[in-house]
């Protein structure tokens, strides 16, 4: 029997998690490539022409990763057209002529269909072993978000170019090779004081810009731009309160969580935009009142749920004088584009800061 080879989606630095989960299981690995123009290109050619631009991404993942020797992909579903993607790209690999088994984790969150799913992958773990390695996975994908957020918050105020992103590249290294709970909350608390040490040159208030938006575009760097980076070189501190572990936890408690997020979208929403785009507008207005100087909201191009969100926005950015930057990506956006719309973006906060500082 040739060896099970499990691939993935890639989704900015996630694949360290989804990895250990792969190995922990008992399974082999196979991390797809890093996001390249070539996936894009790949996934869009092969990709039905109006479906969304994360999907693209996913199939280019799938192809370059079947091309490298993957015998099992493992692909998720969701609150819009992502509940669709594992049928549909499954049936436009096999017509391409590759063979692989598809394990569908199905966005039912049953403990009893998540087991069985994770079964397909490593026939023979036992429960207890998959509860264990969706356990170590996870506070993998916790620790990795503790320490991308402390770097959104900081890294536009080095004042060396480039401390932050070699403390976080040792980081990525290490919590790979991290054997379990204790080495991987002992690597997050040494990175963390790492990076408190790096010196900043930070204002006592400076610009604060929250981003919200669709799930894949917010956490794959390569398919927004690299927009949050951006946003920090402009002297700006960037948050974003949408993560995988967050996705996990609200879908577990789905109905409780759309009920409060309704009541935090109050007065804008009534009822519940699907995805993300009820919590786009719910954080929005949060922030706004928070006292943050703007917002960006990323979508691709034709998502419904952000669609929806996006009209709301526009309106509370209208009737409250807020500012939010509105990106929309598909196949075709071009790096320089989102660069202009930035840095225009940000020369407006600015503006409007030195305004307050001067009335």
């Amino acid at each position: 029997m040739s060896e099970r080879l499990v691939t993935f989606p890639h989704m900015g630095e996630y694949w360290i998690a989804f990895e250990t989960l792969v190995r922990e299981l008992g399974a082999t690995p196979l991390v797809p490539p890093r996001m390249t123009k070539h996936t894009l290109e790949l996934g869009a050619r092969h990709s039905p022409e109006f479906v969304c631009v994360p999907f693209k991404y996913n199939l280019g993942n799938f192809i370059e990763s079947l091309e490298a020797g993957a015998t099992v992909i493992g692909q998720a579903g969701g609150g819009c057209r992502f509940g669709y993607y594992a049928e549909v790209q499954e049936a436009i690999l096999k017509d391409l002529g590759y063979e692989f088994e598809l394990v569908n984790l199905t966005s039912s969150w049953s403990v009893g269909e998540f087991i069985a799913d994770f079964k397909r992958i490593a026939p023979g773990a036992s429960t207890l072993r998959i509860a264990r390695a969706f356990a170590i996975a996870y506070r993998k994908a916790k620790a990795l978000e503790a320490i991308e957020d402390r770097v959104r918050k900081s890294v536009g105020f080095e004042v060396e170019r480039g401390a932050h992103d070699r403390v976080v590249s040792r980081f990525h290294q290490r919590l790979r090779d991290a054997s379990g709970f204790r080495d991987t909350a002992r690597l997050e608390e040494t990175t963390l004081g790492e990076l408190g040490a790096i010196p900043l040159d930070k204002p006592e208030q400076p610009l604060r810009v929250g981003v919200v938006g669709e799930l894949y575009v917010l956490m794959e760097p390569f398919a927004n731009h690299n927009l949050e980076r951006r946003l920090a070189e402009h002297g700006i501190e960037v948050h974003r309160f949408v993560t995988l572990t967050s996705l996990i936890e609200h879908g577990i408690r789905s109905r409780p969580h759309v009920r409060k997020l309704l009541g935090d979208a109050d007065p804008w929403v009534k009822y519940h935009l699907g995805a993300d785009g009820t919590e786009s507008v719910a954080m929005t207005w949060k922030l706004m009142q928070d006292g943050f100087d703007g917002m960006a909201h990323l979508k691709p191009f034709g998502c419904m749920p952000e669609v929806s969100a996006m009209s709301v926005l526009q309106r509370i950015s209208r009737e409250h004088t807020f500012p939010i930057l509105f990106v929309s990506y598909d196949a075709q956006t071009a790096e320089t584009g989102i660069r202009t719309r930035i840095e225009a973006f940000a020369d407006m906060l600015a503006m409007r800061a030195r305004g307050r500082t001067s009335a």
